[in-house]
């Protein structure tokens, strides 16, 4: 199915360049001196997932025991019920996802039985778990669409200065209007992705990814295209950056419409076991991740007009207020995580068949966790939860503290407390930390901070003293 004219243009991203950012911006030359490396001349792949809704994070790493320095499972089984309706994970549930161990208090540590396939990933050295994720922001709230925001610009204070998304700033400094270095499956830009530097894709299904051109009189098409090209000519050679930018990103993505649709049969034919394996898991995670590996694939073969290197892709469901439920085939967080760990550990197996196992980085967050006790039968809005990163190039292992969840310890609703204090065995990780390693050791980027904004204020409350370097890759 062909988009329509006006899907076209939300889909290239090009509607912000009049309405969201100003294309000056980008064009910062502190910001492009912020690059030691762009993502193509480093020959790596950065995905994206996002778990929407609120994933609960303590039921997705685990304390299999108390620790020799604290009591995490006590307060987890004191936390989580047993019996109809309880969600607490025994320790048998946990026993063949078992990870490591907490380093501050020696907890060891296990992912939700639902998480078999990262558990695999694990044992393959491709999986860092980063605890105690968040920020000192969304606590005050616990609103889906603020977190979202936060997380996704990377950016809790709303300084001006850090306009878009955080991978967005990093696309726009690093590549011009006329390249295409990021695709986000679904039908719209990803707000991660946003800015107004360069073009980024959003497709939903490359078999169906096409220009709008009229289905009825498919003999007009040619002229059609040759009109949107002498358009787009013209747009580029305006006086006006706003138009230039839309004459650049329009004959990038005209061009893209045509490069990026085979790429669907192309890997059907060559990957057909792996093109099974994905159907076989019949999820929209394995689905999407699939469209992923087609463009990975594409840029392997040199494909001629296939770039990108950046992708982003979602899956819902995680605001479970009720019927959370354990390890159940049935129970909802449980048919969550097998989604997500199953398609990862086939995504994952197909870049490695590929050759590109190495290459490939794969971040998975959630716009916070949920709370520790629960309500009857699910949780409410939390705070800090884990992060995943996901490779062939990842230092396995378990980074950051778990979050203190003993009663006394929680502030009145029931949440986990960030801090930033020095020597506190449960001392937070700002999620900007994960994304700062990242940006310096994966993306290439000389200085984090250039794209990323530190706080002001007490030192022991905010996140005014960066760790870029926290070892995960």
């Amino acid at each position: 199915m062909a988009l329509t004219r006006r899907q076209f243009i939300k889909r290239t991203g090009l509607v912000a360049a009049g309405s969201y950012l100003g294309p000056s911006f980008f064009r910062n030359p502190l910001l492009r001196q912020a690059l030691a490396a762009n993502l193509n001349d480093l020959d790596r792949y950065f995905v994206v997932l996002f778990l929407d809704g609120g994933n609960d994070g303590l039921n997705t790493v685990v304390p299999l025991a108390d620790g020799t320095s604290g009591n995490l499972r006590t307060a987890y089984q004191a936390a989580r019920l047993t019996g109809n309706g309880g969600l607490q994970l025994s320790v048998s549930d946990l026993t063949a996802t078992a990870i490591g161990m907490d380093i501050t208090s020696g907890t060891p540590l296990a992912l939700h039985p639902g998480l078999i396939g990262l558990k695999h990933l694990w044992d393959a050295n491709a999986l860092a778990v980063i605890q105690g994720c968040g920020d000192p922001i969304s606590l005050n709230f616990l609103s889906h669409e603020f977190s979202r925001g936060v997380w996704q610009t990377g950016n809790p204070g709303g300084s001006s200065t850090f306009e878009g998304g955080w991978v967005g700033r990093y696309l726009a400094a690093n590549y011009g209007g006329s390249d295409v270095p990021g695709v986000s499956i679904s039908d719209s830009v990803a707000p991660e992705f946003l800015q107004t530097g360069t073009s980024v894709l959003a497709v939903n299904r490359l078999a169906d990814f096409g220009f709008p051109y009229d289905g009825n009189y498919t003999d007009d098409a040619p002229f059609k295209q040759d009109a949107f090209s002498a358009l787009y000519s013209q747009a580029n050679s305006a006086a006006q950056a706003t138009l230039r930018y839309i004459g650049q990103g329009g004959a990038a993505t005209l061009a893209a419409t045509g490069s990026y649709q085979p790429l669907s049969g192309l890997y059907e034919s060559d990957r057909s076991g792996f093109n099974q394996a994905y159907d076989n898991l019949d999820s929209g995670v394995a689905r999407d991740l699939r469209e992923v590996a087609k463009i990975i694939y594409g840029v392997k073969q040199g494909v001629p007009n296939v770039n990108a290197r950046s992708f982003e892709l979602s899956n819902g469901g995680y605001d479970t207020h009720s019927d959370q439920g354990t390890s159940g085939a049935d129970d909802q967080h449980n048919q969550l995580h097998h989604e997500v760990g199953d398609a990862l550990e086939v995504f994952y197996n197909d870049c490695l068949d590929m050759g590109v196992a190495n290459k490939l980085c794969v971040i998975v967050w959630s716009e916070f966790s949920r709370r520790i006790q629960q309500n009857d039968n699910g949780t409410d809005h939390g705070s800090q939860g884990p992060m995943l990163v996901i490779g062939g190039a990842v230092n396995r292992g378990v980074y950051g503290n778990h979050p203190n969840i003993n009663q006394d310890a929680l502030n009145d609703d029931g949440n986990t407390l960030y801090s930033q204090a020095a020597g506190d065995p449960y001392r937070s990780t700002d999620f900007r930390d994960v994304y700062g390693t990242l940006l310096k050791h994966w993306l290439g980027v000389a200085d984090p901070l250039t794209l990323l904004p530190v706080d002001s204020g007490d030192p022991n409350a905010y996140w005014t003293s960066p760790n870029f370097d926290l070892g995960f890759i």
